[in-house]
Protein backbone atom coordinates (compact mmCIF):
# COMPACT_ATOMS: atom_id res chain seq x y z
CA UNK A 1 0.00 0.00 0.00
CA UNK A 2 1.21 3.74 -0.75
CA UNK A 3 1.98 6.16 1.93
CA UNK A 4 -0.90 8.57 2.16
CA UNK A 5 0.81 11.99 2.58
CA UNK A 6 -0.87 14.10 5.15
CA UNK A 7 -2.62 16.97 4.84
CA UNK A 8 -0.70 20.50 5.52
CA UNK A 9 -2.32 22.35 8.18
CA UNK A 10 -4.07 25.49 7.14
CA UNK A 11 -2.40 27.56 9.71
CA UNK A 12 0.93 26.62 7.78
CA UNK A 13 -0.49 27.27 4.22
CA UNK A 14 -1.71 31.04 5.68
CA UNK A 15 1.87 31.27 6.86
CA UNK A 16 3.42 30.40 3.85
CA UNK A 17 1.49 32.69 1.67
CA UNK A 18 1.80 36.10 3.98
CA UNK A 19 5.22 35.26 3.89
CA UNK A 20 5.01 35.31 -0.22
CA UNK A 21 3.26 38.10 -0.09
CA UNK A 22 5.04 40.11 2.15
CA UNK A 23 8.75 38.83 0.72
CA UNK A 24 6.88 40.38 -2.85
CA UNK A 25 5.62 43.74 -1.11
CA UNK A 26 9.16 44.50 -0.21
CA UNK A 27 10.66 43.64 -3.44
CA UNK A 28 8.13 45.84 -4.98
CA UNK A 29 9.35 48.20 -2.53
CA UNK A 30 12.79 48.30 -3.58
CA UNK A 31 12.62 48.25 -7.09
CA UNK A 32 10.34 51.35 -6.80
CA UNK A 33 12.91 53.32 -5.67
CA UNK A 34 15.14 53.23 -8.13
CA UNK A 35 12.51 55.57 -10.57
CA UNK A 36 11.69 58.96 -8.70
CA UNK A 37 11.41 60.87 -12.16
CA UNK A 38 8.68 62.73 -10.56
CA UNK A 39 7.66 63.34 -6.88
CA UNK A 40 5.50 62.54 -5.05
CA UNK A 41 7.09 59.35 -6.82
CA UNK A 42 5.58 56.50 -6.88
CA UNK A 43 7.87 55.08 -4.07
CA UNK A 44 6.83 57.11 -1.52
CA UNK A 45 2.79 56.41 -1.94
CA UNK A 46 3.58 52.72 -2.32
CA UNK A 47 5.53 52.97 0.84
CA UNK A 48 3.07 55.06 2.77
CA UNK A 49 0.85 52.42 2.50
CA UNK A 50 3.38 49.39 2.79
CA UNK A 51 4.63 50.82 6.72
CA UNK A 52 0.55 51.43 7.71
CA UNK A 53 -0.26 48.00 6.98
CA UNK A 54 2.55 46.13 8.31
CA UNK A 55 2.07 48.35 11.36
CA UNK A 56 -1.27 47.09 11.75
CA UNK A 57 -0.47 43.36 11.46
CA UNK A 58 2.27 43.80 13.49
CA UNK A 59 5.51 45.54 12.92
CA UNK A 60 7.50 45.59 16.18
CA UNK A 61 10.14 48.20 16.91
CA UNK A 62 12.77 46.34 19.53
CA UNK A 63 15.00 48.26 22.03
CA UNK A 64 17.78 48.24 19.97
CA UNK A 65 16.02 50.09 17.33
CA UNK A 66 14.33 52.81 19.56
CA UNK A 67 17.30 54.37 19.60
CA UNK A 68 16.97 55.33 15.84
CA UNK A 69 13.40 56.27 15.73
CA UNK A 70 14.23 58.48 18.95
CA UNK A 71 16.87 59.98 16.61
CA UNK A 72 15.11 60.60 13.92
CA UNK A 73 11.80 61.73 15.39
CA UNK A 74 14.06 64.39 17.27
CA UNK A 75 15.67 65.65 14.10
CA UNK A 76 12.78 66.05 12.38
CA UNK A 77 11.74 67.89 15.34
CA UNK A 78 14.39 70.65 15.00
CA UNK A 79 12.93 71.06 11.68
CA UNK A 80 9.63 71.76 12.77
CA UNK A 81 10.97 74.53 15.00
CA UNK A 82 13.18 75.91 12.73
CA UNK A 83 9.24 76.74 10.86
CA UNK A 84 8.52 79.01 13.46
CA UNK A 85 11.44 81.21 11.74
CA UNK A 86 9.95 81.86 8.78
CA UNK A 87 7.72 84.75 7.66
CA UNK A 88 6.33 82.25 5.01
CA UNK A 89 5.90 78.89 5.26
CA UNK A 90 5.16 77.85 1.59
CA UNK A 91 6.27 74.37 0.59
CA UNK A 92 7.84 73.87 4.27
CA UNK A 93 5.38 72.14 6.01
CA UNK A 94 5.41 69.25 2.47
CA UNK A 95 9.16 68.68 2.97
CA UNK A 96 9.44 68.15 6.68
CA UNK A 97 6.25 65.74 6.11
CA UNK A 98 8.52 63.96 3.67
CA UNK A 99 11.47 63.88 5.80
CA UNK A 100 9.60 62.32 8.80
CA UNK A 101 8.10 59.58 6.18
CA UNK A 102 11.73 58.99 5.02
CA UNK A 103 12.53 58.68 8.72
CA UNK A 104 9.75 56.01 9.24
CA UNK A 105 10.99 53.74 5.98
CA UNK A 106 14.22 53.93 7.74
CA UNK A 107 12.86 52.54 11.07
CA UNK A 108 10.31 50.10 9.08
CA UNK A 109 13.30 48.60 6.96
CA UNK A 110 15.28 47.60 10.10
CA UNK A 111 12.24 46.19 11.59
CA UNK A 112 12.00 43.80 8.82
CA UNK A 113 15.33 43.07 8.37
CA UNK A 114 15.26 42.16 12.70
CA UNK A 115 11.98 40.08 12.53
CA UNK A 116 13.01 38.38 9.25
CA UNK A 117 16.44 38.13 8.49
CA UNK A 118 15.72 36.28 5.28
CA UNK A 119 14.53 39.16 3.66
CA UNK A 120 18.22 40.92 3.52
CA UNK A 121 19.06 38.65 0.01
CA UNK A 122 15.53 39.89 -1.31
CA UNK A 123 16.08 43.73 -0.30
CA UNK A 124 19.86 43.19 -1.93
CA UNK A 125 18.57 41.19 -5.24
CA UNK A 126 15.15 43.78 -5.49
CA UNK A 127 18.27 46.82 -5.19
CA UNK A 128 20.19 45.02 -8.15
CA UNK A 129 17.37 44.80 -10.28
CA UNK A 130 16.82 48.41 -9.93
CA UNK A 131 20.07 49.89 -9.85
CA UNK A 132 20.22 47.59 -13.00
CA UNK A 133 17.02 48.89 -15.23
CA UNK A 134 17.38 52.63 -14.07
CA UNK A 135 21.10 52.95 -14.96
CA UNK A 136 20.34 50.91 -18.43
CA UNK A 137 17.44 53.79 -18.96
CA UNK A 138 20.68 56.62 -17.97
CA UNK A 139 23.23 54.85 -20.50
CA UNK A 140 20.86 54.93 -23.11
CA UNK A 141 19.20 58.35 -22.68
CA UNK A 142 23.22 59.87 -22.69
CA UNK A 143 23.73 58.06 -26.15
CA UNK A 144 20.43 59.01 -27.40
CA UNK A 145 19.71 55.76 -28.78
CA UNK A 146 15.75 55.69 -28.79
CA UNK A 147 13.77 59.00 -29.17
CA UNK A 148 12.77 60.67 -26.19
CA UNK A 149 15.41 59.23 -24.84
CA UNK A 150 16.18 62.74 -23.15
CA UNK A 151 14.34 62.33 -20.37
CA UNK A 152 16.85 60.10 -18.53
CA UNK A 153 19.52 62.37 -18.67
CA UNK A 154 19.72 66.01 -17.18
CA UNK A 155 22.78 68.49 -18.28
CA UNK A 156 24.04 66.23 -20.84
CA UNK A 157 24.80 63.14 -17.81
CA UNK A 158 22.79 59.98 -17.54
CA UNK A 159 20.26 60.39 -14.90
CA UNK A 160 17.74 57.39 -15.53
CA UNK A 161 14.78 57.58 -13.76
CA UNK A 162 15.92 60.10 -11.17
CA UNK A 163 15.37 63.67 -11.25
CA UNK A 164 19.35 64.36 -10.47
CA UNK A 165 22.39 62.72 -11.80
CA UNK A 166 24.27 63.79 -8.18
CA UNK A 167 21.40 61.01 -6.49
CA UNK A 168 21.39 58.65 -9.15
CA UNK A 169 24.90 57.92 -9.27
CA UNK A 170 24.99 57.08 -5.49
CA UNK A 171 21.79 55.33 -5.97
CA UNK A 172 24.04 52.89 -7.85
CA UNK A 173 26.65 52.42 -5.07
CA UNK A 174 25.27 49.80 -2.85
CA UNK A 175 24.04 46.95 -5.91
CA UNK A 176 27.70 48.24 -7.54
CA UNK A 177 29.70 47.59 -4.09
CA UNK A 178 27.46 44.16 -3.85
CA UNK A 179 27.84 42.67 -6.65
CA UNK A 180 31.70 43.39 -6.52
CA UNK A 181 31.90 41.90 -3.18
CA UNK A 182 30.02 38.33 -4.90
CA UNK A 183 32.31 38.92 -7.53
CA UNK A 184 35.45 38.94 -4.87
CA UNK A 185 34.02 36.23 -3.06
CA UNK A 186 31.93 34.30 -5.37
CA UNK A 187 32.73 31.02 -7.30
CA UNK A 188 34.29 31.37 -10.46
CA UNK A 189 31.49 29.65 -12.51
CA UNK A 190 29.43 32.54 -11.07
CA UNK A 191 31.45 35.54 -11.96
CA UNK A 192 29.78 36.29 -15.24
CA UNK A 193 26.35 36.65 -13.16
CA UNK A 194 27.91 39.20 -11.01
CA UNK A 195 30.30 41.00 -13.94
CA UNK A 196 27.44 41.86 -16.57
CA UNK A 197 25.60 43.74 -14.29
CA UNK A 198 28.20 45.31 -12.28
CA UNK A 199 29.41 46.88 -15.94
CA UNK A 200 26.17 48.21 -16.40
CA UNK A 201 25.99 50.00 -13.32
CA UNK A 202 30.05 51.11 -13.11
CA UNK A 203 28.58 52.50 -16.58
CA UNK A 204 25.76 54.67 -15.21
CA UNK A 205 27.74 55.76 -12.18
CA UNK A 206 30.15 56.61 -15.31
CA UNK A 207 28.19 58.11 -17.54
CA UNK A 208 26.10 60.39 -14.71
CA UNK A 209 29.64 62.42 -14.37
CA UNK A 210 28.85 63.03 -10.84
CA UNK A 211 32.32 63.78 -8.99
CA UNK A 212 30.59 62.85 -5.70
CA UNK A 213 29.28 59.07 -7.03
CA UNK A 214 32.81 58.80 -8.71
CA UNK A 215 34.46 58.82 -5.31
CA UNK A 216 31.53 57.75 -3.67
CA UNK A 217 31.98 54.41 -5.28
CA UNK A 218 35.59 54.59 -5.48
CA UNK A 219 36.50 54.92 -1.44
CA UNK A 220 33.67 52.58 -0.77
CA UNK A 221 34.93 49.87 -3.29
CA UNK A 222 38.54 50.78 -1.38
CA UNK A 223 37.23 49.76 2.21
CA UNK A 224 35.53 46.65 0.75
CA UNK A 225 38.92 45.57 -0.49
CA UNK A 226 40.46 46.68 2.87
CA UNK A 227 37.41 44.74 4.62
CA UNK A 228 37.63 41.70 2.84
CA UNK A 229 41.66 41.24 3.27
CA UNK A 230 41.67 41.63 6.66
CA UNK A 231 38.63 39.26 7.79
CA UNK A 232 40.43 36.63 6.15
CA UNK A 233 43.47 35.14 7.46
CA UNK A 234 43.51 32.90 4.51
CA UNK A 235 46.72 33.63 2.86
CA UNK A 236 45.11 32.12 -0.79
CA UNK A 237 42.17 33.73 -0.30
CA UNK A 238 44.05 37.15 -0.22
CA UNK A 239 46.18 36.46 -2.80
CA UNK A 240 42.62 36.00 -4.71
CA UNK A 241 41.66 39.99 -3.56
CA UNK A 242 44.93 41.07 -5.14
CA UNK A 243 44.80 39.64 -8.40
CA UNK A 244 41.44 40.38 -8.47
CA UNK A 245 41.65 44.24 -7.64
CA UNK A 246 44.68 44.38 -9.95
CA UNK A 247 42.20 42.60 -12.66
CA UNK A 248 39.42 44.91 -12.21
CA UNK A 249 41.46 48.22 -12.04
CA UNK A 250 43.37 47.34 -14.98
CA UNK A 251 39.96 46.41 -17.05
CA UNK A 252 38.29 49.89 -15.99
CA UNK A 253 41.47 51.52 -17.11
CA UNK A 254 41.40 49.54 -20.34
CA UNK A 255 37.45 50.71 -20.81
CA UNK A 256 38.06 54.57 -20.05
CA UNK A 257 40.77 54.78 -22.20
CA UNK A 258 38.46 53.35 -24.88
CA UNK A 259 35.55 55.92 -23.86
CA UNK A 260 37.51 58.80 -23.91
CA UNK A 261 38.32 58.58 -27.46
CA UNK A 262 34.48 59.67 -28.18
CA UNK A 263 35.18 63.36 -28.46
CA UNK A 264 31.73 64.23 -26.03
CA UNK A 265 32.68 61.94 -23.56
CA UNK A 266 36.39 63.26 -23.25
CA UNK A 267 35.55 67.02 -23.25
CA UNK A 268 32.84 66.72 -20.39
CA UNK A 269 35.02 63.88 -17.93
CA UNK A 270 37.81 66.55 -18.65
CA UNK A 271 35.78 69.19 -17.30
CA UNK A 272 33.80 67.35 -14.39
CA UNK A 273 37.15 65.34 -13.17
CA UNK A 274 38.20 68.86 -12.07
CA UNK A 275 38.42 68.52 -7.98
CA UNK A 276 37.04 72.24 -7.90
CA UNK A 277 34.06 74.03 -10.55
CA UNK A 278 33.53 77.38 -10.69
CA UNK A 279 30.45 77.54 -8.48
CA UNK A 280 32.73 75.85 -6.11
CA UNK A 281 35.50 78.50 -5.90
CA UNK A 282 33.82 81.68 -6.88
CA UNK A 283 33.26 84.61 -4.67
CA UNK A 284 29.58 83.45 -3.89
CA UNK A 285 30.39 79.59 -4.60
CA UNK A 286 29.53 76.37 -2.91
CA UNK A 287 32.86 76.69 -0.31
CA UNK A 288 32.20 80.74 0.41
CA UNK A 289 28.81 79.66 1.19
CA UNK A 290 29.46 76.91 3.53
CA UNK A 291 31.77 79.77 5.52
CA UNK A 292 29.05 82.59 5.38
CA UNK A 293 25.93 79.62 6.14
CA UNK A 294 28.26 77.84 9.37
CA UNK A 295 28.77 81.67 10.81
CA UNK A 296 24.39 82.26 10.20
CA UNK A 297 24.11 79.00 12.14
CA UNK A 298 26.56 80.04 15.05
CA UNK A 299 23.55 83.07 15.05
CA UNK A 300 20.08 81.28 14.95
CA UNK A 301 19.86 78.15 17.80
CA UNK A 302 16.53 77.24 16.34
CA UNK A 303 17.75 77.32 12.49
CA UNK A 304 16.89 79.59 9.87
CA UNK A 305 14.10 77.52 8.45
CA UNK A 306 14.26 74.49 5.89
CA UNK A 307 14.90 75.77 2.31
CA UNK A 308 15.75 78.85 3.33
CA UNK A 309 19.57 79.16 2.85
CA UNK A 310 18.34 78.34 -0.89
CA UNK A 311 16.26 80.89 -1.54
CA UNK A 312 18.52 83.35 0.00
CA UNK A 313 21.63 82.60 -2.35
CA UNK A 314 19.58 80.99 -4.90
CA UNK A 315 21.81 77.74 -4.05
CA UNK A 316 21.02 75.29 -1.39
CA UNK A 317 23.80 74.65 1.27
CA UNK A 318 25.34 71.08 -0.22
CA UNK A 319 26.49 69.76 3.07
CA UNK A 320 24.71 67.91 5.24
CA UNK A 321 26.21 69.21 8.62
CA UNK A 322 25.52 72.94 7.38
CA UNK A 323 21.82 72.16 6.07
CA UNK A 324 21.37 70.37 9.45
CA UNK A 325 22.11 73.16 11.17
CA UNK A 326 19.93 75.75 9.18
CA UNK A 327 17.29 73.78 8.38
CA UNK A 328 16.54 71.59 11.34
CA UNK A 329 18.49 73.67 14.23
CA UNK A 330 21.10 73.09 16.81
CA UNK A 331 18.84 70.22 18.37
CA UNK A 332 18.26 69.08 14.86
CA UNK A 333 22.04 69.29 14.41
CA UNK A 334 23.07 67.12 17.40
CA UNK A 335 20.76 64.77 17.06
CA UNK A 336 22.10 63.68 13.48
CA UNK A 337 25.30 63.68 14.42
CA UNK A 338 24.73 61.82 17.34
CA UNK A 339 22.78 58.95 15.10
CA UNK A 340 25.34 58.98 12.17
CA UNK A 341 27.69 58.61 15.36
CA UNK A 342 26.00 55.35 16.64
CA UNK A 343 25.26 54.17 13.31
CA UNK A 344 29.15 53.85 12.51
CA UNK A 345 30.15 52.94 16.12
CA UNK A 346 27.29 50.24 16.16
CA UNK A 347 28.19 48.94 13.04
CA UNK A 348 32.39 48.85 13.27
CA UNK A 349 31.87 46.75 16.53
CA UNK A 350 30.05 44.05 14.83
CA UNK A 351 31.65 44.28 11.21
CA UNK A 352 33.93 41.26 11.19
CA UNK A 353 32.09 38.89 13.31
CA UNK A 354 31.23 35.33 11.71
CA UNK A 355 27.20 35.92 11.08
CA UNK A 356 25.16 35.02 7.86
CA UNK A 357 24.60 38.29 7.19
CA UNK A 358 27.86 39.68 7.17
CA UNK A 359 28.33 40.42 3.95
CA UNK A 360 25.29 42.34 3.69
CA UNK A 361 26.07 44.31 6.66
CA UNK A 362 29.74 45.16 5.64
CA UNK A 363 28.84 46.22 2.09
CA UNK A 364 26.12 48.68 3.45
CA UNK A 365 28.77 49.85 6.17
CA UNK A 366 31.21 50.70 3.78
CA UNK A 367 28.74 52.49 1.61
CA UNK A 368 27.33 54.28 4.54
CA UNK A 369 31.15 55.62 5.12
CA UNK A 370 30.85 56.69 1.46
CA UNK A 371 28.04 58.57 2.45
CA UNK A 372 28.78 60.61 5.20
CA UNK A 373 31.78 61.43 3.58
CA UNK A 374 29.55 62.72 0.27
CA UNK A 375 27.42 64.91 2.93
CA UNK A 376 30.55 67.47 3.33
CA UNK A 377 29.32 68.55 -0.27
CA UNK A 378 26.20 67.36 -1.07
CA UNK A 379 22.53 67.19 1.17
CA UNK A 380 21.66 63.73 1.88
CA UNK A 381 18.80 64.69 3.71
CA UNK A 382 15.77 63.40 1.38
CA UNK A 383 18.06 60.78 -0.76
CA UNK A 384 15.51 57.55 -0.43
CA UNK A 385 18.30 54.97 -0.45
CA UNK A 386 20.32 56.83 2.35
CA UNK A 387 17.52 55.63 4.82
CA UNK A 388 17.61 52.43 3.27
CA UNK A 389 20.90 52.11 4.52
CA UNK A 390 20.35 53.33 8.37
CA UNK A 391 17.59 51.20 8.18
CA UNK A 392 19.93 48.07 6.95
CA UNK A 393 23.01 48.69 9.58
CA UNK A 394 20.43 49.19 12.69
CA UNK A 395 18.29 46.04 11.04
CA UNK A 396 21.98 44.09 11.52
CA UNK A 397 22.42 45.94 14.76
CA UNK A 398 19.20 44.72 16.02
CA UNK A 399 20.19 40.79 14.83
CA UNK A 400 22.54 40.61 16.16
CA UNK A 401 21.70 41.81 19.80
CA UNK A 402 19.23 39.36 19.24
CA UNK A 403 21.94 36.69 18.84
CA UNK A 404 23.71 37.95 21.96
CA UNK A 405 20.46 37.69 24.16
CA UNK A 406 20.20 34.14 22.97
CA UNK A 407 23.61 33.49 23.87
CA UNK A 408 23.14 34.56 26.80
CA UNK A 409 19.96 32.46 27.69
CA UNK A 410 21.75 29.33 26.72
CA UNK A 411 24.10 29.48 28.62
CA UNK A 412 22.86 30.20 31.67
CA UNK A 413 22.04 25.96 32.54
CA UNK A 414 25.86 25.68 31.57
CA UNK A 415 26.92 28.29 34.17
CA UNK A 416 24.59 26.58 36.69
CA UNK A 417 26.35 23.45 35.99
CA UNK A 418 29.59 24.93 36.05
CA UNK A 419 30.28 24.40 32.28
CA UNK A 420 32.77 26.48 30.83
CA UNK A 421 30.67 27.46 27.62
CA UNK A 422 33.01 28.98 23.99
CA UNK A 423 30.45 31.73 22.74
CA UNK A 424 32.13 31.58 19.67
CA UNK A 425 31.10 28.26 18.75
CA UNK A 426 27.16 28.60 19.55
CA UNK A 427 25.15 29.95 17.29
CA UNK A 428 21.36 29.71 17.84
CA UNK A 429 21.15 31.76 14.18
CA UNK A 430 20.73 29.09 11.17
CA UNK A 431 21.83 30.79 8.46
CA UNK A 432 20.51 27.57 6.43
CA UNK A 433 16.88 28.40 7.91
CA UNK A 434 17.41 31.83 8.24
CA UNK A 435 17.50 31.97 4.28
CA UNK A 436 20.12 35.11 4.42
Amino acid sequence: MSAVAAPVPPRAVNAKLVELISTAAIALGILLSGFVIREPAPYELYMAGLVGVWALFGLRISRTIVPLLVLLVVFNIGGMISMTQMDDLASTPLYIAVSLFLAFTAVFFAAVVEARPSLLRTIFAAYVVAAVGTSMLGVLGYFHAFPGAEIFTKFERAAGAFQDPNVFGPFLTLPGIWLLHRLMTGSVARMPVYAVPLLIIVAGIFFSFSRGAWGLFFVSAVLLIAGLFMQSGNGVFRLRIVVMTVGVVALFLLALLVLLQIPAVADLFTTRAQLAQDYDSARLGRFARHAIGFQMAMEHPFGIGPLVFGLIYREDTHNIWLKALLDYGWLGFAAYLTLILWTLAGGLRILFRDRPWQPYLLCAYVTLVGHVGLGTVIDTDHWRHFYLLLGLIWGMMALEARHQRALDIRQVPQRRLGISVDRARLSPVDSSRSGV
